[in-house]
């Protein structure tokens, strides 16, 4: 299915030939929750830059083919983008197993991927870039490293730990990242396991983590296995210290009022809320534009986790674009690899392999949910943001098992 957002607003822009900017996102299956959160931020972002007078004097128009949350037809829309749309500017989708990075190699394009983990960590294209907080020299630990950072500072500090998540790219180099982290602090390795992506069953994986009795618990999984997950540890009764670390969706305001009170003692990580120094007036702004629009569009409520992420992507591109005066790629990447982008998420940079030069994942836990309303979640009064210090808005509960009420 096609989606093409394209609002000729001013008139210096109005008659000119579209520039078109091309991506896969998914809209319908396990991803289309933060699909479809994506697609109204950038729907937002190209009639505030049309307002603006468009890009190089041309409206800007988005033009989206829906990939259903299957990476075996992500190649098929960009060769449709590229070939039957001639799109000016290509965009990486969102998730780590939809970037179509080997299509860009190919055709040796400048690609911008949204939330995609490690995903040039084999590669090393040097034209790629990504929009994602995982960022640093080791972007696998980043989705670990608070998780990592709440053990460390426990008394007696717990010693063992479960590994485990699906068969696909992101989670495992997310737990690739967990592994290293465990290994470097000294925590022993008692369970290492993945599962296929199709699994309905979770019970049998989570008895099997309790038999080998491990003190922390991470997991590394996609929105519909996060929830299958949860209700297994809390049908079983899972018994362990800390339970969480890699668990996206988690942070969709549907899944959080979904799995309600379920939620409690999980600490995981998250990329954005508006806490602290993230809360600035530009943050704020594009917050009240997407939730006024959020429940018409079908789209998460609060828009906290992707959705500024997705505003970014294209404000990066956008910058781009402007400073290089067109679309050329070697131009573009160029650019992109030696400037710092100010953006909705804080000015960002980029180092080797196209990853953030710093890490910016927050760690946070569920505490005290009450039902299933939504107000808890949007004032973060049952979301307690643990790390990184600066950002810390409550401390941690545990073990696990004590903070489940």
């Amino acid at each position: 299915r096609l989606l093409s957002i394209g609002l000729l607003l001013t008139a210096g822009a109005h008659g000119a030939e579209p520039l078109t900017i091309g991506l896969n996102l998914g809209q319908t299956g396990a991803l289309a929750p933060n699909g479809k959160a994506a697609l109204l931020a950038m729907q937002i972002w190209v009639e505030d830059t049309n307002a603006k007078g468009g890009l190089l004097g041309r409206p800007v128009k988005l033009i989206t083919y829906d990939d259903q949350s299957n990476p075996a037809l992500v190649p098929g829309i960009i060769s449709k983008l590229l070939d039957v749309d001639h799109v000016d500017l290509l965009i990486g989708g969102n998730g780590t197993n939809m970037v179509a990075l080997a299509v860009a190699m190919q055709r040796h394009l400048t690609l911008v991927g949204l939330f995609g983990l490690g995903v040039n960590s084999e590669f090393h294209y040097p034209n790629y870039f990504s929009i994602i907080p995982a960022g640093g020299p080791n972007p696998n630990q980043a989705f670990a490293a608070g998780f990592f950072a709440m053990a460390d500072a426990q008394t007696p500090k717990p010693r063992t730990i479960a590994l485990v998540g699906a068969d696909a790219e992101f989670s495992r180099n997310a737990l690739d990242g967990a592994r290293a982290l465990a290994k470097a602090g000294g925590y022993r390795i008692v369970y290492d396991n993945t599962y296929p992506p199709s699994t309905a069953d979770f019970s049998p994986i989570v008895r099997a983590i309790q038999a080998a009795g491990s003190d922390m618990v991470f997991v590394g999984s996609y929105p519909p296995d996060t929830v299958g997950m949860i209700r297994a540890a809390n049908e079983v009764g899972l018994k362990t210290k800390l339970f969480g670390g890699g668990m996206v969706g988690l942070q969709a305001a549907s899944i959080k009022t979904q799995l309600g009170p379920l939620l409690n003692g999980i600490v995981d990580y998250d990329f954005w809320l508006p806490v602290g120094a993230y809360n600035t007036p530009e943050a704020k702004a594009f917050l009240a534009k997407y939730q006024a629009r959020a429940a018409a569009a079908g789209v998460d409520a609060l828009g906290y986790y992707l959705p500024p992420f997705a505003y970014a992507d294209l404000q990066v591109v956008g910058q781009a674009v402007a400073a290089t005066g067109g679309t050329d790629q070697q131009k573009l990447a160029d650019y992109l690899r030696s400037h710092t982008f100010h953006t909705l998420v804080g000015d960002i940079s980029f180092g080797p392999n196209g990853e953030w030069k710093e890490p910016r994942v927050l760690e946070v836990q569920f505490q005290h949910v009450r039902g299933n309303d939504l107000a808890q979640f949007r004032d973060l009064t049952s979301e307690v943001v643990l790390y990184p210090p600066a950002l810390r808005t409550g401390t941690l509960r545990y073990p696990y098992t004590a903070a489940r009420d």
